[in-house]
């Protein structure tokens, strides 16, 4: 088959060195000293993108079509999951078995419609879900409210981060999290320092903040644009701008500024065959951090190379 072909072709460019290019002409990010550890500033941006909440509101009824758009979020519940899971599990004991995060309370940052939500929610921990698209929310209490043993520990909000962060929607006691998850939503974000200096406001000290979003090289243009978007179509057109992906070094960086330590950082593999992910040790494509929050201040120059 014709795709089968490119796929292949593609693949193959793919193991000669991947190396960061800018196809639209950036000429790159900021430089790490150029940022400043969130307590000393404002935010000043919003980390809403108007043009990406218009893509995400013309899919908000679809989120839980197995087969349609998202299908490649739902198989990544096989690594994402487990990796918010056990990370959380070598931070806090646990003594419930089928429940294990029980007493932990998380926020699914661009929810949508629940996907990842839900299955954190089974697990035992209480979990607040918020997107800025008002269908999508109301798509995921759709979802939600046919499973009665989720009304005790789900809730979902239509605000953006930062309004959740200065308190306009939520209590007070719904601001202290031990963990935030932010899967697959800040290659979407106008301003990732907001986002940043957001999670660090919401989060507890030694909390922890979970992130799965697409690497800025070569390969990602070639398979996550081109072969994704354009040849297989198992993503909307338009979906992604190589522009907003973020190397895992940048984003470590980012974080650190912010006042948080970089834990872990993992390739995640995707193969359209089989619908399937995997865990891989290139990052050239698809990754997943976990970052804690310091409890004494970020960390001093120098202190990651």
């Amino acid at each position: 088959m014709k795709w089968v072909r490119s796929f292949r072709l593609t693949v193959g460019l793919w193991r000669r060195k991947a190396t960061n290019f800018c196809p639209a002409g950036r000429t790159g990010f900021e430089q790490p000293n150029q940022r400043h550890f969130c307590s000393t500033r404002p935010v000043s941006q919003t980390t809403l993108d108007p043009s990406e909440v218009k893509k995400f509101q013309s899919l908000s009824r679809r989120w839980w079509d197995e087969q349609g758009e998202f299908a490649a979020l739902h198989t990544m519940n096989d690594l994402r999951v487990p990796f918010v899971r056990d990370n959380l599990l070598s931070l806090h004991s646990s003594h419930r078995p089928g429940k294990p995060l029980t007493g932990l309370r998380i926020l699914d940052v661009g929810c949508g419609g629940g996907l990842l939500t839900e299955p954190l929610a089974r697990l035992g921990a209480q979990v607040l879900g918020i997107d800025p698209v008002n269908d999508s929310i109301l798509t995921a209490r759709l979802h939600s409210s046919r499973d009665p043993e989720l009304s005790s520990r789900l809730r979902y909000l239509t605000c953006t981060l930062e309004e959740l962060s200065a308190g306009g929607e939520a209590e007070p006691g719904e601001r202290q999290f031990d963990a935030v998850v932010a899967s697959e939503v800040v290659e979407h974000l106008a301003d990732l320092d907001a986002f940043a200096c957001c999670c660090g406001t919401v989060l507890k000290p030694g909390g922890s903040v979970f992130i799965t979003t697409i690497s800025q090289t070569t390969m990602s243009y070639l398979l996550g644009i081109v072969m994704a978007e354009q040849v297989l179509r198992i993503v909307p057109g338009g979906m992604h701008e190589w522009e907003k992906f973020i190397t895992p070094t940048e984003l470590e960086r980012l974080l650190e500024s912010n006042g948080f330590s970089v834990q872990s950082v993992q390739g995640m593999l995707y193969n359209p065959l089989s619908g399937s992910w995997s865990w891989t040790s290139s990052t050239a494509v698809n990754y997943a951090l976990h970052a804690i929050r310091m409890r004494d201040g970020p960390q001093t120059d120098g202190a990651h190379s």
